[in-house]
């Protein structure tokens, strides 16, 4: 069902007429395609339905490769980043050429659809210039961390639900809660993921996330049963390399105050809502990602 998908893909950015971004585009690193399987799971393989995958994962695609370049990235799932590889110009300019593609292809659909995953867009780069200023200082407040996670990783999860639901005639409502629970809770485990995995797993170094100033949902509950003294600690260590002492002593803590475990219990929370919304459709699938998601080490 995938490989349609890819082909569709592949197919328009073919023409786009430019062999060095066609070139670059198949050599993009990418994951499991979550929402296009999503698309897949939820609206069955059609036309229709593989067009729409394919244009959330380019929107997808392209929101990496302009995320690299905030972050100054290396590397993107253990492969080199397009901003370390070939220059962030190239990067920003190839993503701008995956919006512009993506949105081309999405007026083609019911206006509804079309302006759902278009406002989806908007809130999603909303979010991703809520992180940017978040990693300016140290972040305590777990709401606005939550809305910024929401616009920036959930709200295309969401909509890629909520628009599949539409193709079909679906409850697009219990779709659209599965797809925004099911976004927070993967941005939760993804954080998670920063500080229990090896760099090996990780494709990246672990605890990138707080050198990169990101203070997610383990560093908040942390900081709240830490004392004085080590929450002074914990504070200075934010947006600085960590040596290995910084690095051991922040897991220790965590372990100690079960920062990480309470995090995970949150996203158990949203994942639990985000079953009951779709096991009233019989959608034993779409339960599966959700527990795989939850269970997953990369």
């Amino acid at each position: 069902m995938l490989k349609a998908v890819e082909q569709c893909m592949l197919t328009w950015i073919k023409e786009l007429q430019n062999d060095e971004l066609y070139e670059l585009f198949t050599h993009l690193p990418h994951g499991k395609r979550l929402r296009a399987k999503l698309v897949l799971k939820i609206a069955g393989e059609s036309p229709q339905s593989v067009k729409l995958a394919a244009v959330i994962e380019l929107i997808h695609a392209a929101s990496l490769l302009h995320d690299d370049v905030i972050d100054e990235a290396l590397t993107r799932r253990g492969v080199t980043s397009v901003n370390a590889s070939d220059g962030s110009k190239v990067a920003v300019m190839m993503g701008d050429v995956l919006y512009s593609k993506a949105f081309t292809e999405l007026v083609a659909f019911d206006d509804k659809i079309a302006s759902s995953v278009a406002s989806a867009v908007t809130i999603l780069s909303i979010g991703e210039y809520m992180d940017v200023k978040m990693g300016e200082s140290f972040n305590e407040n777990e709401e606005a961390y939550l809305d910024m996670i929401y616009k920036k990783t959930a709200s295309l999860i969401e909509v890629t639900s909520y628009c599949a639901a539409l193709l079909v005639g679906k409850n697009e409502d219990d779709y659209k809660l599965y797809g925004k629970n099911l976004g927070l809770a993967f941005q939760i485990i993804d954080d998670i993921l920063d500080i229990v995995s090896d760099d090996e797993t990780l494709g990246k170094p672990a605890l990138n996330d707080y050198k990169e100033g990101k203070t997610t949902l383990p560093y908040m509950y942390l900081y709240e049963a830490l004392e004085d003294k080590d929450k002074k600690r914990l504070k200075q260590a934010h947006l600085q390399d960590l040596d290995s002492n910084e690095s051991s002593w922040i897991k220790l803590q965590m372990k100690e105050h079960q920062s990480v475990e309470r995090s995970y219990a949150l996203a158990r929370t949203l994942s639990d809502e985000a079953i009951k919304a779709v096991s009233q459709h019989d959608e034993k699938e779409l339960v599966l990602i959700l527990e795989d998601m939850m269970q997953r080490e990369f």
